[in-house]
This record gives structure tokens, sequence and C-alpha cells, in this order.
């Protein structure tokens, strides 16, 4: 894989994504929900990282899940690894108040081990992916031990992504939709400053 085709896959990933559309068609199965994913400067950290939070609309500045994730390819595969934060609260709303990612620090997050996503480019501009196979990715959700499934597909115009927990012990489904994927269109382009320089200052 070049690097043009590694460049593609991050600028096409970084953007705010909203579900709007899906929420006002059918709002008692779908919550209007933002994704953002903000690429982070060399300033906080070496190398291609994200920044990324999901919220619900009506509560910006309380994002139910974020992360730290490093993007690289291997073979004709890429790969978006996931780091927790240990002060998440400390950059929340940062997908549009970017100004509070300087809180990040190399020091202010660990590797959620099982829970990289896994990608492949099936048709030119669109990549469709789904957690790492092992079942390893574990969440804790309504006093239960989980594993995620999780499957995404996106490109330029759109994001689709459904996640679901199940338990360890039985295999039964505990969390996730029961109405079929969420749907969002990217509203915002956030890619401007991904280039070579900014894949690959991690190796200089």
């Amino acid at each position: 894989m070049n690097n043009q085709a590694l460049l593609l896959f991050a600028k096409t990933l970084a953007g705010q994504y909203s579900n709007k559309k899906q929420a006002n068609i059918n709002p008692r199965d779908f919550a209007h929900i933002n994704i953002y994913f903000r690429p982070l400067s060399s300033s906080i950290i070496q190398g291609p990282w994200f920044y990324s939070e999901q919220s619900y609309d009506y509560d910006p500045w309380s994002p139910y899940k974020q992360g730290i994730h490093r993007i690289f390819s291997r073979e004709d595969t890429y790969i978006v690894e996931n780091y927790s934060l240990n002060t998440p609260e400390r950059v929340a709303g940062s997908g549009f108040k970017p100004e509070l990612l300087k809180h990040i620090t190399s020091d202010n997050f660990y590797k959620r081990e099982g829970c990289s996503m896994h990608f492949k480019e099936v048709k030119p501009g669109h990549y469709a992916g789904e957690v790492e196979a092992g079942k390893r990715c574990l969440i804790k959700r309504n006093h239960q031990l989980t594993y995620l499934i999780s499957k995404v597909e996106f490109n330029k115009k759109e994001w689709r992504s459904i996640d679901e927990g199940f338990n360890t012990k039985n295999n039964k489904k505990v969390w996730g939709s029961d109405f079929g994927p969420l749907i969002f269109q990217k509203v915002i382009e956030l890619g401007d400053q991904i280039n070579e320089q900014w894949i690959f200052s991690d190796q200089n």
C-alpha cells in the first residue's frame, strides 16, 4: 500500500458527521447524534493520531464516547487503534472546540487491547471494517461483561455504524441497536492539516 492510499483514508475519515436526517425521519428509534474525527496536530502528539467523540446533539458537552486513535496500514488493511483517555472530561467538547485538545498528553491515554478496527477499501474511496477478531474488546454494560462487535462503513459523504455487545459467557446480545445501523452524513470536513508530513511525522 502506498503513502497516497493512507493519506486518502485519513482524509476521508476526518470530519464531523451527523445523523440528523435519520433522527428526523424516525425520532422514536434514533436520537440525533454527532460524531467527530479530528486529527491531532504534531504539537500534541507526533504521528497520525485522531481524537474522536460522539455526543447527543442536545448535550454536546457530555459525549458518551471519546477516544484517541492511531492509524497505519498493513498490507491491504487500514488499522485504527483505539485508546482510552485517563481524564476524558478534560477534553469533552473538543470535537467542536479544538482548543481543548491541548489538554491531551502522550501519558494521558492507554490502549484498549483487542479493540482495533480493521478496514478494507471495498471500492474506490469507500471503506468497510470491523473490530479485530478474537472477542477481546471488552465492555461492562448492564452489570455484565460483554465483548464488542462493531461494523463501520464510510466514504467522503457518509458513515454507517452498528455496535453491539454480547455476554462473554453465553454469547447473548446485551446491548446495541435493534433498528439497524446509525446513518450519518459528513457535514464538515476536518482534514485540512492531513498531508504526508502529518502521516509520517512520528518516523522523523
